[in-house]
């Protein structure tokens, strides 16, 4: 199953020649995530009150293959590609229409808070299937 996550490029989010700056991408494919795990009924602060249970993100893999420009609207992709132990891998994309414009694969880890490995918690596993 495949998130959609609609972002419009403001003005803040370029440089002087009004092209997306790079570092963007990643805090438009974190909002994605968030709003993917907010729609499978995961509530990330209610995991790490009562399980103890936060995600880092391990490794981002990110492929910039288009710019995106002031005024654009786009839309991120997320989908679940592995979800074992303690780890869960997304393929996130970015696209303005039928352009894509950014790929990446993230990596993120389920951790307690003095950093140590957690399993993933079934209801997210069972969302990532």
């Amino acid at each position: 199953m495949v998130h959609v996550f609609p972002v419009r490029v403001y003005y803040e989010d370029t440089d002087l020649a009004g092209v997306v700056y790079y570092a963007n991408y990643l805090r438009f494919i974190e909002r994605a995530r968030t709003e993917w795990a907010r729609n499978a009924g995961i509530d990330q602060g209610r995991m790490r009150a009562e399980e103890g249970i936060v995600f880092a993100v391990r490794r981002v893999e990110a492929d910039y293959l288009m710019p995106a420009r002031f005024d654009d609207i786009l839309e991120v992709r997320t989908q679940v590609t592995a979800a074992a132990g303690a780890r869960l891998v997304l393929s996130q994309q970015i696209w303005r229409q039928a352009d894509c414009l950014f790929q990446s694969a993230v990596t993120l880890v389920a951790m307690d808070a003095s950093g140590r490995p957690r399993r993933i918690p079934a209801q997210l596993r069972a969302a990532a299937n």
